[in-house]
């Protein structure tokens, strides 16, 4: 005769499949990240300086958490790619001023962890849709001389191969192009399979990720889906719909067809009934370019990086400052504003202490969780400081309201340059305040030198320690030059 089961047994049996059940599933993650979206081109973050309107965004800041004060790794575009995926600041590699161009050797080394192979260590599918800008090489392409690509930029031709893409660095599924001189060729995963215009990538953009989506949710396994988009970096393309609807030109129109396409994710996500438990992450790769013709928005009152100095390229904040939303329906509370300093080499650790996993020594050295401040748990700051990069490669670094910038002038296109600051005999460094000065327009270096030579302290041991992270020292790719030559700055 068998023994029949004791109600204390019953009892504790029913706890534990109560725990079981209760227990939240690992969420989706969606990481969008705009091409050259200025920090005040989203309406709700410059309400009253800011003139397009973008009601998918606002809409998705009502939902969730909006950082005011918030980084790329860089005022430009590659660095900005390579920290998102690997918790690390570019400049610690070979790229340490400029962007790639044509098909380069890849950035990330095969052999470093990114954020797409951490979650698939985790039973995550991982996909990106979009622009890469990390390098691969190619092969079977006679026109691009070995995979380099011609001085003109081409594209890749139809059927060209890569043996070192995306899909080896950690994803699953890659749909998308290298960078905008060479949009037309569309890879799907390591070979390309349809040429087609740029005023179209966009909206193919949105239909494959709002697929995407779909397709997932067939299936048990979490995703994280990486939408890098190609706008509203040039070529600045708005597609038919959407020419004239700003009132500010080409541009304009084209940041009301950005918003459009994150509505587009946003509405997948509520069809497929996900959204509650699907962590999104919107931002931008820097701030607004010059090639949006900022003079003539603001002149319509248009100002793109709001109250912030600079552009794209530069090193004061109009450069990297950028606009972040978090939603995470079950977990964040809407509506909610976040004041703390981060930084977009964030992710990897985010997303590690999400999963409860515990990263290597040698991944993620500039990566820090920003999950107790999107929790509203934050006690203290999450960075002591946070390292900034120009397209010349010349660093700032942040400490709460101090800033130190060891260049002249902008370090980037605005004016004036570095070598124009010198002539002007502009101090070498800038230091400012930005509690009492947003704008950076009053050089406190004469006033507070030991603040400029603590924070200097402070940037040498980050850069000598190979982490700005707790942790056992790493070793930098390259030798770093702190204080470079006042140089006129690259191109993109």
């Amino acid at each position: 005769m068998k023994r029949p089961f004791s109600f204390l047994a019953v009892l504790l049996l029913a706890q534990f499949s109560s725990l079981v059940t209760a227990e939240p599933s690992k969420p989706n993650i969606i990481y969008i990240l705009a091409d050259d979206l200025g920090y005040g081109d989203v309406h709700c973050l410059n309400p009253e300086r800011g003139k397009i309107p973008t009601p998918h965004l606002d809409k998705l800041a009502s939902q969730g958490m909006t950082f005011t004060d918030a980084h790329s790794g860089s005022s430009v575009c590659t660095p900005t790619r390579y920290g998102v995926l690997t918790g690390r600041y570019a400049w610690r590699t070979r790229l340490q001023s400029g962007v790639l161009s044509n098909y380069d050797e890849p950035l990330i080394s095969a052999d470093r962890l990114t954020v797409p192979g951490l979650l698939k260590q985790h039973g995550y599918h991982t996909a990106i849709i979009g622009k890469w800008h990390l390098g691969y090489t190619l092969e079977g392409d006679g026109k691009n001389n070995g995979g380099k690509g011609k001085s003109k930029g081409e594209g890749a031709s139809m059927g060209a191969i890569t043996r070192d893409g995306p899909v080896t660095r950690g994803f699953d599924e890659f749909f998308g192009f290298h960078h905008a001189r060479m949009m037309k060729s569309v890879f799907e995963n390591d070979r390309v399979t349809q040429i087609i215009e740029p005023v179209d990538m966009l909206a193919t953009l949105a239909k494959r990720s709002a697929d995407y989506i779909a397709a997932r949710t067939k299936t048990d396994q979490p995703f994280f889906l990486y939408l890098p988009l190609n706008s509203p970096h040039t070529p600045i393309v708005p597609s038919k719909p959407w020419q004239g609807k700003s009132g500010l030109g080409d541009y304009g129109d084209f940041v009301m067809e950005t918003d459009w396409a994150v509505g587009e994710v946003l509405s997948a996500l509520d069809q497929a009934g996900i959204a509650d438990n699907t962590l999104v992450f919107f931002t931008s790769d820097n701030g607004c370019s010059p090639a949006a013709k900022v003079n003539q928005l603001e002149a319509q009152g248009h100002h793109p990086s709001a109250e912030h100095r600079g552009y794209k390229a530069d090193i004061w904040d109009g450069g990297h400052r950028v606009a972040f939303f978090a939603r995470w329906p079950a977990k964040i509370k809407a509506g909610s504003t976040n004041k703390e300093l981060i930084c977009h080499t964030d992710l990897m650790t985010t997303c590690a202490e999400i999963l409860g996993a515990k990263l290597p020594d040698n991944a993620g050295e500039d990566s820090l969780s920003i999950l107790p401040a999107l929790l509203g748990q934050t006690k203290v700051p999450i960075h002591e400081a946070v390292v900034h990069h120009s397209i010349s490669g010349r660093f700032a670094i942040r400490q709460a309201q101090w800033k130190l910038e060891l260049c002249p002038g902008s370090g980037g296109w605005g004016k004036p340059g570095d070598a124009e600051a010198k002539k002007q005999g502009l101090p070498d460094v800038q230091l400012y305040d930005l509690s009492t000065d947003i704008g950076e327009s009053k050089n406190l270096q004469a006033a507070h030198p030991e603040i400029v030579e603590r924070l200097t302290q402070l940037l040498e041991q980050t850069i000598t320690n190979g982490r700005s992270t707790p942790g056992v020292k790493q070793t930098n790719d390259a030798a770093i030059l702190v204080n470079k030559p006042n140089t006129r700055a690259p191109k993109e």
